[in-house]
C-alpha cells in the first residue's frame, strides 16, 4: 500500500503546535504521526510531500450551511429578519432547480475550500418534490472533493414556498433512500433534519427523530433562533422551545439544535442533562440581528458546540475560522468579560467537537482518522510574530485567509496556493453568471 508522508514544521496535536511533525497517509486514513526522521525510516518507499515553512492543522469542520443562500449573497442585505427572508429567500426560491442549485453549491463549497473547510453540513431543503435537487448538491460536493452530510430538511409548515414542503411521508421516504443510496460513499453522509418547531409539524419532527434513530445518525433542527418563534411556542403549546422538544420525546443525544439564541436556564440545563449538541452560527447571528447565544452557560451545563456559518447571504462569508474569532469576540463583549471563552475552546469546537457531534472520524491529526488537513504558511504576516506558543492564538483570532495555502481531503490534495484542483474556478464563476442571468427577470 502506497503511503504518503507529509512533512512539515509543525502539527497541532491535542491543542499544542508540536515541532517537525509527519504525517503518513495511506489512501484516505492518517496512520502515523510522528517525527520525520523516524517515520521516513519507518516507510523508506513513501511519497514525500515536503511542506517546510507549513504548519499542519485539521481540516474546519462547518456544521451548519446552506449551500443555496450563495447565490443570493448581497440581497436583502441590512434588513430584519421576516423581510430578509421574504426578499431572499422565498421571493427566489421559483428559480431554483438543479443546474441553479449546483451552481450555488460549487460556490459555497468551493469558497469553503479556499479557507481550509474540510467538511461542510448543508442543511438542504429546496427539495421541488422530488431527491433531484438534493442530488445536485450531492454532486457539487462529490465533484469539488469535500466531505459532505446533507442534513435533508423535513418541511411542512404552508406558509413556506411549495418547493420546501413535504408530506411525512414522503420527508421520511425520501430522506431514507437517499441514505441508503449513499450509504457506502466514503465522503457523502445523509442526515434527517425536521427544519424547526414552527415549520416542521409535531408529527415531523418525531418522524425525523425516529428515522435518525434507524439510520444511527444526529438530526438537526433549527430552534429558537428568533424570539417570535419562542413566543409561537409558548402560545402553540403552553411551553418554551426546548421543554416542547422533550414533552415530543426527541431532545436526546441526537439532537444537534441550531442557534440556540433565546434559551431561559431551565432549558440550558435540560439541554445538558438530555446531552443535546448545538451548532453555533455567530455570524449569522449578528448579520440578522438575532440575539447573543449564551454559549458560556451552554458550555458549563455540557451541552457540546460546534460551528457553522450559516448561509451565504445572511453571514456573506464562508470561513469556520472566522466563526471560531466571532464565537468568542462575540461573547467576550456581550459578557464585558475577557475570559468568556478562550482561543482553545473555539479551535476546538470548529474541528474535533464537531466531528464528534456529527459522528464523523475527522477533525484530529491522529492515527485512523481522516486524512484532512490543511497547510498554514509559518511566514504569512498575520501570523507574525511567529512562534509555537502563539500559533493557536494565532490561528483564531489573526489568521487570514492568506495563510492557508493547502487543503487535503480523504488524502488528496484539492486546493493549493488558492486555486482549486478539482473544479475550475473559471467554471463556477461561469455557472454562478449563468444562474444570476435566470434571477435578472425576478
Amino acid at each position: 500500500m502506497m503511503t504518503t508522508l507529509y512533512k512539515s514544521d509543525f502539527a497541532l496535536t491535542d491543542g499544542e503546535f508540536i515541532k517537525d511533525r509527519a504525517l503518513a497517509v495511506q489512501n484516505d486514513r492518517i496512520v502515523t504521526v510522528g517525527p520525520y526522521s523516524e517515520l521516513s525510516a519507518r516507510y523508506p518507499d513513501a511519497h514525500v510531500v515536503d511542506w517546510t515553512g507549513y504548519a499542519v492543522i485539521p481540516g474546519t469542520i462547518n456544521a451548519h450551511n446552506h449551500s443555496f443562500q450563495s447565490l443570493l449573497r448581497g440581497i436583502a442585505t441590512d434588513e430584519p429578519f421576516l423581510v430578509w427572508r421574504d426578499q431572499a429567500l422565498y421571493k427566489y426560491t421559483p428559480a431554483l432547480d438543479p443546474d441553479t442549485l449546483y451552481a450555488g453549491a460549487l460556490l459555497a463549497f468551493g469558497e469553503m475550500l479556499q479557507y481550509g473547510v474540510t467538511t461542510v453540513t448543508d442543511f438542504f431543503y429546496v427539495h421541488g418534490n422530488g431527491t433531484e435537487n438534493d442530488e445536485a448538491i450531492m454532486k457539487a460536493a462529490d465533484d469539488l472533493g469535500i466531505r459532505f452530510i446533507m442534513a435533508r430538511t423535513m418541511y411542512d409548515w404552508e406558509g413556506a414556498p411549495i418547493a420546501y414542503r413535504e408530506t411525512v411521508t414522503d420527508a421520511v421516504s425520501r430522506t431514507r433512500s437517499l441514505a441508503r443510496r449513499f450509504s457506502a460513499h466514503p465522503r457523502i453522509t445523509i442526515h434527517p433534519a425536521p427544519h424547526s418547531p414552527h415549520a416542521a409539524s409535531s408529527e415531523m419532527i418525531q418522524a425525523g427523530h425516529r428515522l435518525a434513530k434507524e439510520l444511527d445518525t444526529p438530526f438537526h433542527i433549527h430552534v429558537a433562533e428568533e424570539m417570535f418563534e419562542v413566543n409561537d411556542i409558548l402560545r402553540g403549546y403552553g411551553v418554551r422551545p426546548i421543554h416542547y422538544l422533550d414533552q415530543l420525546g426527541v431532545l436526546d443525544e441526537s439532537m444537534i439544535a441550531i442557534h440556540l439564541v433565546w434559551l431561559e436556564q431551565s432549558e440550558i440545563d435540560l439541554l445538558g442533562a438530555r446531552k443535546a449538541s448545538l451548532a453555533y452560527c455567530p455570524s449569522s447571528n449578528m448579520f440578522l440581528a438575532d440575539g447573543v447565544t449564551k454559549i458560556p452557560e451552554l458550555m458549563r451545563a455540557g451541552v457540546r458546540i460546534a460551528l457553522g456559518t450559516d448561509g451565504g447571504c445572511s453571514n456573506n462569508r464562508t470561513s469556520v475560522f472566522e466563526e471560531m474569532r466571532m464565537t468568542s469576540l462575540l461573547q467576550k463583549v456581550h459578557r464585558l468579560d475577557a475570559t468568556a471563552i478562550r482561543a482553545s475552546d473555539t479551535l476546538a469546537m470548529g474541528t474535533e467537537v464537531s466531528a464528534e457531534i456529527l459522528r464523523l472520524q475527522t477533525g484530529k491529526l491522529a492515527p485512523s482518522y481522516a486524512a484532512d488537513f490543511v497547510a498554514i504558511d509559518l511566514s504569512d504576516l498575520s501570523l507574525q510574530p511567529c512562534s509555537r506558543d502563539l500559533l493557536p492564538s494565532h490561528v483564531v483570532y489573526s489568521m487570514q485567509p492568506t495563510a492557508i495555502k493547502r487543503v487535503v481531503v480523504a488524502g488528496k490534495e484539492v486546493m493549493k496556493d488558492g486555486v482549486l484542483l478539482t473544479v475550475p474556478q473559471a467554471r463556477i464563476r461561469k455557472l454562478v453568471a449563468s444562474a444570476q442571468d435566470r434571477f435578472a427577470h425576478i
